[in-house]
């Protein structure tokens, strides 16, 4: 007396291993390959968790792929990473960080709700990243400063500037 399963009936997911993404076949693997190829051209991205652990095994596997190094392994990545420069990045910075160390190259941060429909974001990182990131944010807030800086300046001249005129005609 088998018990067939209709259409509004919610069914296990018994032996369906992966993420769905809510999207087909194609979209979900050109969103993936996207990620991945960010992930080692920034070292740090920030999206849902879902799509971060979608997203870890296969920035993984193109690490060990880097770490072979065979001309084969590049253009196995090449097949899958959306630039060259990504592939370029992989075996030049990114695999030789992880020469002693066997897998577990990434760190998923949770860091909250999104604003606008409340998914769980996180952020994706590659380990032995943190300097590269550290440098950058350095660089920017000495830019932003610098900017800062500039544009006050450019306001104490327009004020003495503005000055002068303004005492003349009281």
């Amino acid at each position: 007396m088998g018990h067939k399963a209709t259409s509004k009936e919610i069914t296990m997911r018994h032996r369906n291993a992966g993420y769905k993404l809510g999207r087909n076949t194609s979209h979900r693997r050109a969103v993936l390959r996207n990620l991945v190829t960010s992930i080692i051209l920034t070292d740090r991205i920030e999206t849902t968790i879902t799509k971060c652990k979608a997203a870890r095994p296969l920035v993984e596997k193109m690490i060990t792929l880097g770490k072979r190094g065979t001309v084969h392994a590049r253009r196995q990545a090449a097949s899958y990473l959306m630039t060259p420069e990504s592939v370029d990045r992989l075996f030049a910075t990114v695999a030789p960080r992880y020469g002693d160390r066997n897998g577990g190259y990434l760190r998923i941060i949770r860091t909250g709700a999104r604003q606008g429909d409340a998914a769980e974001m996180a952020f994706i990182e590659l380990l032995g990243a943190e300097k590269e990131l550290n440098e950058k944010a350095k660089k920017r807030a000495d830019a932003r400063t610098k900017k800062r800086e500039e544009l006050a300046k450019q306001l104490e001249e327009q004020k003495a500037a503005e000055g002068p005129d303004a005492s003349t005609e009281s």
